[in-house]
């Protein structure tokens, strides 16, 4: 099923609406895949026929998208975790150097039982990832409550994050080899932001 979204997504000829579409899916596809990651605790309940031991999530959920491509997976995110609290940054990416540039934070408190879940489709360079993950450790945020969360990462972002980040939880539905020179994802699926947004 993600490869398959996946598809629709890298097709130039997808749709707006169906562009859309396919974000959700697959964000629900990740988050469930988030979700899985997270420690949960014993619950004791009972079922209509008898008392048993269940289990639910042991942290509060922190949701931060990047802007403004991060927006695209708040939906299915906040679906699954409804009540998660959600802060942003801001952090848009020099034309000219690639470097990313830090232009709007708006993030809750967080304690340090909370998951911090940073959401960032593209992974290009891991620029943007990078500056979101040390902003969060200047607040008081451990590595181990992060997690990045992304649609297509590149080998080379990747690898840039766990060289200054070792064992980052990275969650993404594609990986590709190549960027261009212009550092923009290759096959990839162009801006994905632009492409989701119609601008």
């Amino acid at each position: 099923m993600k490869n398959s979204l996946l598809t629709l997504l890298r097709d130039k000829n997808t749709s707006l609406e169906a562009f859309r579409h396919a974000s959700h899916r697959l964000g629900s596809i990740l988050a469930a895949e988030v979700a899985e990651k997270l420690h949960e605790k014993p619950k004791a309940i009972e079922t209509p026929l008898s008392p048993m031991q269940g289990a639910e999530l042991s942290a509060n959920i922190v949701l931060i998208p990047i802007l403004r491509a991060g927006m695209a997976l708040l939906p299915p995110f906040l679906s699954l975790f409804p009540k998660a609290s959600v802060g942003f940054f801001g952090i848009k990416r020099d034309e000219a150097t690639a470097k990313p540039i830090e232009y709007y934070e708006n993030i809750p408190p967080f304690s340090p039982k909370d998951a911090l879940i940073i959401l960032d489709p593209m992974i290009a360079t891991g620029g943007s990832a990078h500056v979101a993950v040390k902003k969060l450790l200047s607040k008081g945020a451990t590595l181990s409550q992060i997690q990045l969360v992304g649609v297509i990462g590149a080998t080379d972002g990747i690898a840039f994050l766990h060289s200054h980040h070792p064992g980052l939880p990275i969650t993404v539905a594609g990986i590709d080899k190549e960027l261009n020179a212009h550092k923009f994802i290759v096959p990839g699926l162009g801006d994905f932001g632009d492409r989701y947004f119609g601008t």
